[in-house]
């Protein structure tokens, strides 16, 4: 338990990220308290039960009993956004992708060091404990990495914003990131594109991409996409270690997970109990808001799993 007054966050929009996750790991937490939803209609906002709603983005950036501003608006309005409330002096957490592209992400970061405040890309998946887990794993391994990483699902609505191109629609920004971090863990983020493929739907934006990373650790094959049938998938084969994350690979919510591990020719299988790395995740934010030791993921990282992105639209031949 924590003695400190609690953290009052602020949420840009209220859809189901933020209903359904972002909002009870707020109420759930000993050290924060909800205390604003915007929402285009303030009716939305208040079924999240904060202290009060509004229909106001900027309302929620000025806000004086705002410290931590949660962003879950479509891709295309991050930028906007995370550059508002880090120059009104909050600290931020923004669903990913943090940004459209690199070039997004760089200046939202030097928004953040201008203003001396917490800036964060909210991929949740990255404080649960088995992919700390695999972290760790990792840095053991001794010579060249094969790797596949694919995030796959069918049944996106006809008017929803990841089929608008321009709101920042497509497989790759929405769950290419997922592999695309998983492989950049792996080989380095230093990791470079070297093919690219995307099947492109009639709405302009991307139905299905793949790709090969390569880097001096080996190499990586992802697959992004809104018409193959439900699927996350993480593998690592390397000479001394053998990781299998099964489905769900990235989103174990409220679930126990399970971690296949092959070292030194023993297999074991690790298992993780429930747990609600959203909630972990507000945790971390809360206490680094009040300058607390909490481990966040670091920009450097997004900035990477943003610059690849650009390189797998190059690869590709998209613009």
């Amino acid at each position: 338990m924590t003695s400190r007054a609690p953290v009052k966050w602020g949420f840009l929009g209220a859809g189901f990220v933020a209903s359904r996750g972002l909002a009870p790991a707020v109420h759930d937490s000993t050290g924060a308290v909800l205390q604003v939803v915007a929402a285009r209609e303030s009716t939305r906002a208040q079924l999240l039960e904060p202290v009060r709603a509004v229909d106001s983005y900027a309302a929620v950036c000025e806000a004086d009993d705002v410290d931590v501003v949660y962003l879950s608006l479509p891709n295309g309005d991050h930028a906007l956004w995370v550059i508002a409330a880090l120059e009104a002096g909050k600290h931020v957490l923004c669903e990913k992708p943090l940004g459209l592209d690199a070039a997004q992400v760089v200046e939202m970061t030097a928004a953040a060091a201008r203003s001396g405040t917490m800036l964060v890309e909210a991929s949740w998946n990255r404080w649960h404990p088995r992919t700390r887990r695999v972290e760790v794993l990792l840095n053991s391994v001794d010579g060249p990495c094969d790797v596949r990483a694919w995030f796959t699902f069918r049944g996106v609505p006809a008017d929803n914003y990841r089929l608008d191109p321009r709101r920042g629609g497509g497989a790759l920004l929405d769950v290419g990131c997922y592999a695309i971090a998983a492989a950049l863990m792996a080989l380095g983020e230093d990791a470079t594109v070297s093919v690219a493929e995307q099947r492109t739907g009639p709405t302009g934006v991307d139905l299905t991409t793949s790709a090969t990373l390569i880097s001096s650790r080996g190499r990586a094959e992802i697959t992004a996409s809104f018409e193959r049938s439900e699927s996350q998938g993480w593998t690592v084969a390397a000479p001394s270690l053998n990781l299998e994350l099964p489905h769900p690979a990235f989103t174990p919510w409220r679930e126990a997970s399970t971690l296949r591990v092959v070292e030194g020719g023993v297999e074991r299988v690790e298992t993780f109990d429930t747990c609600d790395a959203y909630g972990l995740m507000v945790e971390a934010i809360s206490a680094r808001a009040v300058g607390e030791d909490a481990w966040v993921l670091p920009l450097t990282t997004s900035h990477a799993v943003a610059h690849a992105i650009d390189g797998v639209r190059r690869a590709a031949g998209a613009s």
